[in-house]
């Protein structure tokens, strides 16, 4: 009896789909009247069942989706991801305390917050109505996550970022034309690609019958996405489209008749043609092997079928009758000329068709570029493949254009020779950094003080390179950490730990194809001396492993995976083995033909081997199972770095066992693209909230908040200006931290006058933190607000306007009285020996060293030790045990970290010598309290200079 009513139970929730949570016991009773549904055989199915039993899976789904849901109607008004929704969730299922609370156990709160959302108002098409009528594709889809190991939780998350673009598309059926632009930020490799997959499945069950993916410039990239799409959305069905899967000679036109993945089932299947159930089929009209052709006799599979032919398309008539037609194409300008050119041939009527352009890789090109030819060269294709995109949307005026880049300081706010066609008037969503995902935070130390050890993500994972030239035993180092890793992922396997299919080192000196190939060739060398085998090279190995990789391992809290090397020794004749079968270890990656002794491909093949390349193993493109990096390019690159990332992205089960091998020039270059990107989207997300149902900001008024960020950025035209003029940003409760210091001795020293008088107020020496907290003494003065704003409004800064918005907040707070006073802490290192010096006079201070990635710009400022202080006196959140915090708390009081900076490579004289003003920089992060806020809650204010043309980000200066 248990199987029929655990089998009850699961129809009963599966029931639920459309019209969210109702009375559970009684659908159970209902779907099977000879099962006795209660709370005491509910709760005893659970307690029983494990992870991958299917009540307990159908629960944790429903559950998720549920807490998540933000527009239906049974939600009664209570937010996402809160116990008040779960409450609502609880009474409609109608169980038993004892049932709430086991649920609650067994499955807690969807947490994860929405993506940030940045968009002006728009019409609420999309509704929970439409939404539940017409999933075909998204359900398949989002259960082939779940058989693919994604998590309940995951899942419903994307389905909520998916939302949030679908929402922001036109109604496909609206007679109106419409046509929306939109951009979704995300991570490198953090996703972005199940993203879109999701949307494209809500938008062809919606109704549109058009969509277009365009992709990155190389065949690889084109390649990877068809697939992913084919296995994930397009299903078994649409792609046999009658083929009896055991006819040998049919199957011989199957692009897929020999993968793996294929044979074993693992492609998303609908269980019938879906047009045998009314809904519509998608026709591909490009394969994993073939791009875009012209279709010449065959144009009809681009034309699209009209039932009511005295109704227009967009019908419903029309539209729900009709099938999907999918495009994967690379961003290749003579390939999108023949998807142009067809177009214009078909017999219905273009502005009739609802269309999707999802455009991969939007960012064609770093703004964080040092090289101003290379972005001119660039700039040519990139103008070329835009006036293509142009063309498309013109040609289809319901066409919607979605945009996806890794970086939200993308060209399109940058550049005004970009197309202005795809500026993102509609919406700019930024997704949350996935759960399980390696980022920029587990390569980089953001605070610049001491840290280590446990604490260290550079310590765990970053190897520097010597900075002049390669070195031959760093090289060898890399292989011999990609062999252990390699060995340790196949003991891990054999226990349980994880499935291991790739395994993969990248090795990128150059763009040049010649130095590809010398790369292989000393990586060739190497291996054929190593001795793997021998008692030489594994005694090798041993001091590797245990003085790097079980030190972290074990540190990271993988000690139990992570055994006695000779466990490991064991499997390193396989590991060997497996990344040279054939006594080659390497595969070069490029256009070079001549060099490519064996072809990239992670679908059919189970890849261990070392990657040599350089633009094509970049943007966008996959490296499965990517363990060792060793990364070597001059710093007039730098800019291409953060598509060069590819160490970034999901590492399951093997992510303490990650090394990226760089030389430290690069490695700070990249720092500073990354914590910019990660400031500007803790902004974002500030800004997000509704104000009284409105939003704060919109698409046209980033770009100058880009600017605010990256000084040194601004329309490329001196005929162009940005619209927008960010003119006061208000900051209660949140960090102002600048990072744009003049680097000419004359303006340094001028700033650094300014501060006499602050420093002249210090009038006591304290100690904070204790009982486990970081602890520090800190030099200690309270001023007013109008003594500090004094000292602030006559400092200098690299671009004259990148402080004014934080400013006239500060003198806003002067006239409102929000805030009386600041304490101003002036931190002293807790290392012994650190540069010190005295400064007008004072008694010795610490001066801190901070690093430039740019002539005026600084890298991160503060620290978590001093941040986490200024928080307790301003938020009034002391640690527990900080009395000295607790202590200098006041109503209305801000908080204030001010250090005296110095260059990286300044030399420290006697600590009892005065500092040349000339070479200090007084730098600060300043926390105002929360209830400084305005009357009317807005955080951000701007200054229309067209007021004619509000929605335009980009407009003539004259």
């Amino acid at each position: 009896m248990s199987a029929e009513l655990k089998d009850a139970y699961v129809d009963a929730l599966s029931a639920m789909i459309r019209r969210g949570p109702r009375d559970l016991h009684a659908m159970a009773n209902g779907v099977d009247p000879g099962v006795a549904a209660t709370d005491a055989t509910l709760r005893e199915l659970l307690k029983a069942a494990d992870r991958d039993d299917a009540l307990f899976d159908e629960f944790q789904v429903r559950l998720a989706t549920w807490d998540k849901h933000e527009t239906a109607e049974w939600t009664e008004g209570t937010k996402p991801s809160t116990n008040e929704r779960r409450d609502v969730i609880i009474r409609r299922l109608r169980v038993g305390d004892a049932t709430a609370g086991l649920l609650l156990d067994l499955f807690p709160v969807a947490g994860g917050a929405s993506p940030i959302v940045i968009a002006p108002e728009w019409d609420e098409w999309y509704t929970d109505e439409i939404r539940r009528r017409r999933n075909f594709y998204w359900i398949h889809y989002a259960h082939h996550l779940r058989e693919k190991g994604w998590d309940a939780d995951a899942v419903s998350s994307l389905d909520v970022a998916t939302d949030r673009v679908v929402e922001r598309l036109s109604d496909p059926t609206r007679p109106e034309i419409y046509s929306s632009r939109g951009l979704v930020v995300g991570y490198v490799q953090s996703g972005k690609t199940a993203n879109f997959t999701g949307v494209i499945a809500k938008a062809i069950d919606v109704g549109y019958r058009l969509v277009i993916v365009l992709t990155g410039t190389t065949n690889m990239l084109r390649e990877q996405t068809q697939r992913r799409l084919d296995m994930e959305l397009v299903g078994v069905e649409n792609i046999l489209r009658g083929i009896d899967p055991n006819n040998i000679e049919a199957m011989d036109k199957i692009d897929y008749r020999d993968d793996d993945d294929w044979r074993d089932g693992k492609f998303v299947s609908h269980g019938l043609l879906p047009s045998d159930a009314g809904r519509p089929d998608i026709h591909r009209l490009t394969t994993r092997a073939k791009d875009y052709k012209s279709l010449h006799q065959g144009i009809a599979a681009l034309d699209v079928e009209r039932r009511e032919r005295h109704r227009p398309f967009y019908d419903p008539a029309n539209l729900f009758n009709s099938d999907a037609r999918l495009v994967v194409l690379k961003k290749n300008s003579t390939v999108m000329k023949k998807l142009v050119a067809d177009l214009r041939l078909i017999t219905t009527q273009l502005e009739e068709i609802p269309t999707l352009i999802i455009d991969d890789e939007s960012d064609q090109a770093s703004v964080n570029t040092s090289n101003p030819k290379k972005w001119k060269e660039e700039q040519k294709e990139r103008t070329a493949i835009n006036r293509l995109i142009s063309d498309l949307l013109s040609m289809l005026p319901r066409a919607q254009y979605v945009g996806y880049t890794a970086t939200p300081f993308a060209n399109v706010f940058v550049d005004p020779t970009d197309a202005q066609d795809i500026f993102p008037k509609d919406f700019l969503i930024s997704l949350r950094r996935p759960p399980g995902y390696m980022g920029a935070r587990d390569f980089h130390d953001f605070d610049d003080g001491e840290i280590e050890g446990a604490h260290s993500s550079e310590e765990a994972h970053v190897r520097y390179l010597d900075p002049d030239e390669s070195q031959e035993h760093e090289l060898r180092d890399a292989l011999d950490m990609f062999v252990l890793t390699g060995a340790l992922k196949l003991y891990r396997q054999e226990r349980g730990y994880g499935r291991f299919r790739h395994h993969t080192m990248l090795v990128h000196e150059a763009m040049q194809r010649a130095q590809h190939s010398e790369s292989a060739r000393q990586l060739r060398q190497l291996w054929d001396s190593a001795g793997y085998f021998s008692p030489r090279g594994l005694e090798r190995l041993r001091s590797l492993y245990e003085n790097d990789v079980r030190r972290v391992s074990t540190t990271l809290g993988q000690a139990e995976a992570t055994p006695e090397f000779d466990q490991v020794a064991l499997y390193v004749g396989t590991a060997v083995r497996l990344i040279a079968p054939h006594g080659d270890p390497v595969i070069i990656v490029n256009s070079d033909k001549d060099t490519e002794r064996e072809e990239l491909d992670f679908d059919h093949n189970a890849v261990w081997r070392v990657l040599v390349g350089g633009n094509k193993l970049a943007r966008g493109f996959t490296v499965e199972g990517l363990t060792v990096s060793y990364y070597r390019r001059g710093t007039k690159q730098a800019d291409t770095l953060m598509q060069m990332g590819r160490w970034f992205g999901f590492r399951k089960g093997y992510q303490d066992l990650v090394r990226l091998f760089i030389t430290e020039e690069l490695h700070e270059a990249f720092e500073g693209i990354v914590l910019d990107e990660e400031l500007f989207r803790d902004e974002l997300r500030r800004y997000a909230d509704l104000v009284d149902g409105r939003p704060q900001i919109t698409p046209a008024q980033i770009p100058p908040l880009v600017h605010q960020h990256l000084p040194w950025i601004k329309p490329t035209s001196a005929s162009k200006m940005y619209n927008a003029e960010l003119v006061l940003r208000r900051s209660p409760g949140a960090p102002i931290e600048p990072r744009a210091y003049p680097s000419k001795s004359e303006r340094i020293a001028a700033n650094a006058e300014a501060w006499r008088p602050l420093v002249a107020a210090i009038d006591r020496r304290v100690r904070f933190g204790g009982d486990g907290t970081p602890s520090f003494e800190a030099d200690v003065a309270v001023v007013t607000h109008e003594e500090l704003l004094d000292t602030l409004g006559g400092l200098e800064w690299a671009a004259s306007d990148v402080f004014i918005p934080d400013l006239s907040w500060l003198v806003e707070l002067r006239e409102t009285g929000k805030v009386k006073d600041w304490v101003l802490i002036f931190p002293r290192h807790v290392r012994a020996g650190e540069a010190r010096a005295r400064i007008f006079g004072s008694e010795p201070m610490s001066l801190f060293r901070r690093k430039r990635i740019r002539t005026d710009y600084f890298s991160a400022i503060s620290e978590s030790r001093h941040r986490t202080v200024a928080d307790a006196i301003s938020k009034c959140e002391s640690p527990a045990g900080d009395e000295t915090a607790r202590g200098l708390r006041g109503p209305q009081r801000g908080a204030a970290i001010i250090y005296p900076v110095v260059e990286k490579d300044y030399v420290a004289g006697d600590p009892s010598d005065g500092i040349d003003l000339r070479n200090l920089t007084f730098a600060f992060r300043l926390l105002a309290p929360g209830s400084a806020t305005s009357d009317d809650r807005k955080l951000i204010a701007f200054r229309t200079k067209v007021s004619s043309k509000p929605e335009q980000a980009i407009v003539d200066a004259s």
